[in-house]
Formats: structure tokens, C-alpha cells, sequence
């Protein structure tokens, strides 16, 4: 729903291959919106200044400042309108300016990601240490990106194999036992180039208490968890027009809800890449990509480790790009994907599905101040059948230099998931969830428009949409089959979801070293209604209508020895109300409205650098010591101050 262009100061470098991930921080402000290379608008390779598709950029250059560990930790300090909440078990839930994460695509270097925890990606796996860039669009892109954008996207763009040897060792501690070690190492050749990564977290188990007679279920003890996540990319050119890409990765995740069966989660991927030039205007790209990620029960005593779940994806993609004289660009390609699902609380346990899509898109460069972009994408899935066509339309006007005005329509849609359609457990005994096998696909129209300028070292960009879903996946009210039977909540179809949203964001920077950065976002979400006109009650908390992020730092370099960055970021989000259960075991008591009042969490952060290789990061978390009352599902999970320290060396420029 947003806008934006981009929060942070980036710029970038083509090469003969142009790809996003070919991208270096600028040093001014005014130099950042001119260059800066994206991709997951068009799916093709645009300067950020030209593409008519409303894109936010968030640099390499960022994500080291806010020193976050994965997706979570970094989007919870620098996106304005997003907030991760919990479910029943303390898995995160994303709700994303009024779209929660089921609505939204997250991908790594444009593919899928195979499982999911409580409808979202997992993000403890999106590690941030590999990553060069993210990029963002804040509207439906089920055109370009089919079932699960209806949202939005985020694009996670990992950096490439660098042919230069570079080596990186990191650590971080915190409160509660957190820990997190980090490596990466690089080299290569003229022909050939290879990436390692590596890292380990931790954190313990802590108890919370909340305040007297809670009107819902609180949490008493945060779960900690154990993680590991390598990865690798070796990328190898046998020419000047081709390029070969291949990557690894394996991830672990253990949590210790019981001492003697903790839960286990793992991720297994690999990809293979090609892309080249054919004749001096066409390029193709050719990607195969697994993944598979397990979820397990390990139990100790037995030394048995007891696999509940399992989503395996096979998936092909090829996009053909061809370049006409006038700079106008036809983009065609299909995808196809295997998707194998083993879950115990599945009806018949496994399921299978395939899916194939073909799209087209044409890029057309009316003036050099008016440009348009279309897409028409047809999406098919074996299960159902079900079968979509999607449109997006989006246009850039430039009235005058530094001053940019997009607007932009998509339909979006999102396929019921197998487990919405085949769910049936017992759910730690509060009910039985019923899968719905007639669902329909959500539909959706997306509105937006934005307008930017640019003018020396400032920047503001103001942004507004408006999006209609029909058919809204989600559970209905509880019913009983008998009077002593255990409630059943089943999937349905709920009334038309309205949700429009505004943001602003400004930025400067000066050349003192001074930079600064306010965003503020207002989401409107109107929640549906099943066919007896009951709320959608939800164990996830709905959008908070006003948010801001502020960020602002200072660069300077006391000697050839040491420099110093100090920052300092805050977020606020206004109160909301939601209605839950009562008693969760009990549903017959009955719904409560719990007020989850308005917070604001901010940040201290000191970075010194000793000569070229060493960086020694203090963090000052919470520096207000903010506590909720009451720690419902969805309360903030922070029980004071917590500073953290932090140590980089990068071994190559030790010598």
C-alpha cells in the first residue's frame, strides 16, 4: 500500500549482464534516486528513477547500520505500517499495512520460498548477513508474480559471488543468552567467483509477568530458539554473454517448548541458474530451484526425531527480454512448479499440486517524461481446478526534473493453500480446524498513486491506495456438532476486506555527515464478515491505523584510524482493539475487546571502526525501557533494556 520509491540513499553499476544485485552505496543523497538498479517491479532490470511500478529500496548500506538478523528484525526498524505480532505457539505473524503475510510474496532472489509457520514465511531463515539489497512493492503483483501477491512483494536479492578473496568473521551478545557468530568468505577468477556464509543465534527461554485480571490468555515464558544457516554461490562465466549461477543452502531452527521434545524446523534448497545474451537485443534467464523445509518433533529420551511436516517445491522458470530500437521492452516467460505437501494434520496427510503460469509484459516509453508499463499473466493449478488472469497497468509521468507522479492499477489474487483446504486437527485441544475443499480464490483490485521530488539533498514522497478483496479466506465462527463435542473452526469464504492506506516519507542528508529520515504510514482496514454477519475474531491483531519510523545517524571520521556512526531509530504505532476469545479451551464464554494500547520502541546504536577491518557495534535496544501490562498473544516481546555488543573483522584487510 504505500508509495515509496526508496528510504535509503543507494546507487548502482550495470554490468555487461545487468542484474540488481550489481549495485554499490552512493555517497550523496542527490546521487541515490538516479541509478539505483531494480528488478522485481518489471521482473526485468530498471533504474529506479524511470520504472513506473512504485518500488522501495532498502540498501546493503542500511541493513548493516540497523544490524538486524533477519527479515523480522530489520523490517520491524525501517518500514513504517508493518508490525509482527504472534500466534497461539509464538510463531511470528506479518501483518503488512492491513494484508498478513499469507497476502504477501516473500521472495530470494525472485523465487518462492517452500513451507510456512502460521500462514508466513519463517523468518528466522532469511538471514540478512548474505544480503546485498531488498526491494519492495507495496501493491497487488499477482500479474507478475501470481497466488500471494495480492499484497505486495518483497524480494530479497542476495549478493553475488565476488571475484576478489574477502573474508568476514562476526559476533553479537545480548540479554537472555542471545548470541549470534557469523562468517563469510569469497574469491574467484576472471571465469569464476564462490560465496560462503555462515551463521549461528541463540537465545534462552525468559519468564514475563503481566499485571492483574487479564481479560485474555497472556503469555507467561518467551521461547527462545537455536539457529544455523549456510549458504553458498559459485557463479561461473564461460563468456562475455553467459553466466551461470549455482546455490546451496541449508537451514536449522530448534525450539525448546518442552525440555524433553523441543521443535525442529529445516530448510534444504538449491538452485541453478543461466543467463545470456542472444543477438545484440534479446536476454533469457533460466532458473531450477528446490526447496524442501521439514518441521519435526525431537524427542530426547527416545533419540527419535518425529517428522510432522514436510512442503517440497520443485519449480522451473524462463523469461525472454527482447530490447527494441525505441528503448521499448517486451518481457515474456512461464514458470512451473511441482508441490509436494506431508502434513499429520492434514486429511489423507499428503498432497500434491502442479502449477504453470505464462506472462507477458511490455514496458513502452511514450516521451521521455511518460511512461507506461502492462502485464497480463494467466496462472493454473492442478488442484481444483483453478485457473486466474490477472492485469496490471502502471505509469510514470515526469512534469519536471526531480519530480516523479505514478500511478498504478493491479488485480491480485490468491489461491486457497492446500492446508486451507485440507486442515483437520486437533488444535492443542481448543478446537478442531476444519479445511473447506470448495474455497474460492481471493480476488482483488488494487489502486495506488504516488508522487516523489527530489531536489538537492531532500527528498519527500507522498504515497496513497486503495485495495477491494473479495472472497477473504479465513475462519469462521466456531460450531458444535454435539453439545459435548470439541468446537470445530472451519475455513470459509468472508464478505468483501476493504483496506486503504496513505504514507509520507522524507529524508535529507547533509554534508556534515548528518542524514535523516521520517516516515509515516495510515492503514484503514475494515475487517469482513462471515454469512451471519459475524466479525472475523483472530488469533492475529489487526493493522494499527497510524505508525512512524524515525531514523537519523552521523558519520565522521576522527583520524585515518578510527571513525564513529551513531544512530539512533524509534518506531510508534497508535492503539487498537481486537476481539478474542475469552477463554480459548472454553469458547462458549464467549469474546472480549482487548486494547492493545499505542507503544513506541526505539533504539541506540554506536559503531567504531579501528582501522579498515575492525568494527566494534554497541546497541542500545529499548532504550526506554518500555514493558506491556499485559503480555497477550500479540504484545510487543520485550521486557526492558537490552544492550548488545558486537565485533566485525574482515580478515583480508588485516594485512
Amino acid at each position: 500500500m504505500i508509495l515509496l520509491r526508496t528510504l535509503f540513499p543507494t546507487a548502482a553499476l550495470m554490468a555487461s549482464l545487468p542484474t540488481a544485485a550489481q549495485m554499490a552505496p552512493a555517497d550523496t543523497l542527490a546521487d541515490h534516486t538516479l541509478d539505483q538498479v531494480v528488478v522485481t517491479g518489471t521482473r526485468t532490470p530498471k533504474s529506479l528513477l524511470s520504472t513506473p511500478v512504485q518500488t522501495l529500496v532498502i540498501s546493503g548500506d542500511d541493513i548493516r547500520k540497523a544490524d538486524a538478523t533477519d527479515l523480522r528484525d530489520l523490517l520491524s526498524q525501517v518500514l513504517p505500517g508493518v508490525e509482527f505480532s504472534y500466534a497461539m505457539n509464538q510463531q511470528t505473524h506479518m501483518n503488512f499495512a492491513g494484508f498478513g503475510g499469507q497476502s504477501v510474496l516473500v521472495l530470494v532472489d525472485g523465487q518462492r520460498l517452500a513451507g510456512e509457520t502460521m500462514d508466513d514465511v519463517d523468518f528466522a531463515r532469511l538471514d540478512m548477513q548474505n544480503v546485498d539489497h531488498i526491494e519492495i512493492v507495496k501493491s497487488a503483483a499477482s500479474a507478475l508474480y501470481g497466488s500471494n501477491a495480492a499484497g505486495g512483494v518483497i524480494n530479497i536479492i542476495t549478493k553475488d559471488a565476488a571475484a576478489t578473496w574477502h573474508a568476514n568473521v562476526n559476533a553479537r551478545i545480548g540479554r537472555h543468552g542471545q548470541q549470534r557468530y557469523g562468517l563469510s568468505a569469497a574469491t574467484g577468477g576472471n571465469r569464476w567467483s564462490t560465496a560462503l556464509t555462515a551463521s549461528r543465534t541463540a537465545a534462552d527461554n525468559y519468564n514475563v509477568s503481566s499485571g492483574p485480571n487479564p481479560v485474555s490468555r497472556v503469555v507467561s515464558t518467551i521461547y527462545g530458539d537455536e539457529t544455523w544457516n549456510v549458504s553458498d554461490a559459485t557463479v561461473y562465466r564461460p563468456s562475455d554473454r553467459w553466466k551461470m549461477t549455482a546455490r546451496g543452502g541449508y537451514f536449522f531452527r530448534q525450539t525448546k517448548r518442552s525440555p524433553d521434545t523441543p521443535e525442529r524446523y529445516r530448510d534444504f534448497s538449491g538452485s541453478l541458474r543461466a543467463e545470456g545474451r542472444i543477438g545484440s537485443k534479446g536476454n533469457i534467464d533460466v532458473n531450477y530451484v528446490f526447496d524442501q523445509y521439514d518441521k519435526s518433533d525431537y524427542q530426547r529420551i527416545a533419540h527419535l526425531d518425529i517428522r510432522g511436516y514436510s512442503n517440497v517445491q520443485n519449480s522451473l522458470r524462463a523469461l525472454y527480454t527482447h530490447t527494441f530500437d525505441a528503448g521499448n521492452i517486451l518481457s515474456a516467460g512461464a514458470d512451473y512448479m511441482h508441490d509436494y505437501l506431508y502434513n499429520s494434520k492434514l486429511s489423507g496427510n499428503t498432497r500434491r499440486q502442479d502449477s504453470f503460469d505464462a506472462f507477458a509484459q511490455y514496458d513502452w516509453t511514450i516521451t521521455d517524461r511518460l511512461e507506461t508499463v502492462a502485464a497480463l499473466r494467466y496462472d493454473w493449478f492442478s488442484d481444483g481446478p483453478v485457473s486466474r488472469l490477472t492485469p496490471k497497468v502502471s505509469l510514470r509521468y515526469t512534469p519536471f526534473s526531480g519530480m516523479n507522479i505514478r500511478i498504478g492499477y493491479g488485480m491480485g489474487f490468491r489461491a486457497p493453500t492446500l492446508k486451507e483446504k485440507y486442515y483437520n486437527f486437533d488444535m492443542a485441544g481448543i478446537w478442531i480446524v476444519e479445511g473447506n475443499s470448495s474455497l474460492k480464490p481471493e480476488k482483488s483490485h488494487n489502486f495506488n498513486i504516488s508522487a516523489e521530488y527530489n531536489y538537492r539533498n531532500y527528498s519527500i514522497t507522498v504515497g496513497g491506495c486503495c485495495n477491494s478483496i473479495r472472497d477473504k479466506i479465513g475462519t469462521g465462527a466456531p460450531y458444535f456438532i454435539t453439545t459435548d463435542d470439541m468446537p470445530r473452526l472451519p475455513y470459509i469464504n468472508l464478505d468483501t476486506y476493504h483496506v486503504m492506506g496513505l504514507d509520507a516519507t522524507l529524508r535529507a542528508r547533509w554534508q556534515n555527515g548528518l542524514s535523516a529520515r521520517l516516515s509515516y504510514a495510515y492503514v484503514d482496514e475494515r475487517l469482513p464478515k462471515d454469512k451471519e454477519g459475524h466479525g472475523l475474531s483472530s488469533e492475529y491483531l489487526p493493522a494499527r491505523k497510524h505508525s512512524v519510523v524515525a531514523h537519523a545517524d552521523w558519520d565522521h571520521r576522527m583520524s585515518k584510524w578510527y571513525a564513529l556512526n551513531i544512530g539512533i531509530d524509534g518506531h510508534y504505532y497508535s492503539g487498537v482493539d481486537n476481539e478474542e476469545f475469552a477463554d480459548y479451551y472454553d469458547v462458549s464464554r464467549g469474546t472480549n475487546v482487548i486494547h492493545y494500547p499505542a507503544y513506541s520502541l526505539w533504539r541506540l546504536q554506536m559503531v567504531n571502526s579501528l582501522g579498515k577491518a575492525v568494527k566494534l557495534t554497541v546497541t542500545v535496544d529499548n532504550i526506554f525501557n518500555y514493558r506491556p501490562d499485559y503480555y497477550y498473544l500479540n504484545a510487543p516481546r520485550t521486557d526492558g533494556t537490552n544492550v548488545m555488543v558486537g565485533l566485525s573483522v574482515d580478515i583480508d584487510k588485516l594485512f
